[in-house]
């Protein structure tokens, strides 16, 4: 029997045109849909859900966008133009702090509270100090995610720290775990990228960035299961060594896994445009490999 034509690939995944005559079948049975709901009547077709079962409408969006633009299927028209996340997206506004200067030992300061922000009043204060305060400033994390806000003595705010979905490929992390593309794929959702990680610059307390941390990894896990269904493994985060030397990573005993190219997810080039940095690692569970690499 001839296998059906493969069109594009998508995220790994072959797109085949049975794949995109079901998608032009059900565009012309439901003539009225908007594209959004499109993406949620495939992801009910072909039964697209997230950890927390939830359809992966924006993954089921991507996919037709994609065979649109390779002239496969053809979309209704927009309906609404999202807003740019970078362009028209606000910047979050600054905050009223105490910012005078906070020296002192670690252990004046305990107990720490960790507070899961996202969604509750702390985000805009979690989000304003990371766009104030970070080297990298704020943008809105894509995918799983969560955001952490570290207070100290009368809740005043110390550190901010958040992690999200870890990018689909990474050499030196992808030759550390040892598994193939293929488990990569159905696997990837068991790892979780630091993205942010700020200390307040008028907080000055030796061991406070490794101490949160060592904390912060110790519950990583089950919170992320609580929000999102299941847990992760492995946590992963860039340094840039011409600003940096990862000294509180290294405290807190990530493991230096290697660098990147230098050039980004979108490369088409094949020669470095961005700064090349180093991957730290750091294993939530000690059969991490195992469970990786484990059939999903």
């Amino acid at each position: 029997m001839e296998e059906p034509k493969v069109l594009l690939k998508y995220r790994g995944r072959s797109v085949s045109e049975d794949d995109a005559a079901c998608i032009r079948d059900l565009i012309a049975r439901h003539p009225d849909a908007s594209r959004r709901r499109l993406s949620v009547l495939l992801c009910e077709a072909w039964g697209w859900k997230q950890s927390n079962g939830a359809p992966s409408d924006m993954l089921a969006r991507g996919l037709m966008l994609a065979l649109e633009r390779a002239g496969h299927i053809r979309l209704p028209p927009r309906r609404h133009l999202p807003l740019n996340n970078i362009i028209r997206r606000p910047a979050p506004a600054p905050m009223l702090l105490d910012t005078s200067p906070l020296e002192a030992k670690l252990s004046e300061l305990q107990p720490l509270e960790f507070v899961l922000v996202r969604r509750t009043p702390y985000e805009a204060l979690f989000d304003s100090l990371i766009h104030h305060h970070h080297y990298l400033g704020y943008t809105r994390p894509v995918g799983e995610h969560l955001k952490y806000l570290v207070l100290g003595p009368a809740s005043r705010p110390l550190a901010a720290l958040a992690f999200s979905s870890a990018p689909r490929h990474l050499g030196p992390r992808d030759r550390f775990i040892g598994w193939d593309a293929k488990t990569r794929r159905l696997n990837i959702r068991l790892m979780a990228y630091n993205p942010r990680f700020l200390v307040l610059p008028w907080v000055r307390v030796p061991h406070l960035a490794s101490h949160v941390l060592a904390r912060v990894l110790r519950r990583l896990s089950a919170d992320w299961e609580k929000v999102y269904g299941h847990p992760v493994h492995l946590v992963e985060t860039f340094v840039d060594p011409t600003r940096f030397k990862g000294t509180c990573y290294r405290a807190a005993n990530w493991v230096y896994l290697g660098r990147t190219t230098g050039r980004g997810k979108a490369d088409q080039t094949g020669k470095p445009n961005r700064t090349i940095k180093e991957v730290l690692g750091y294993p939530l569970l000690k059969d991490f490999r195992e469970r990786l690499s484990a059939p999903s």
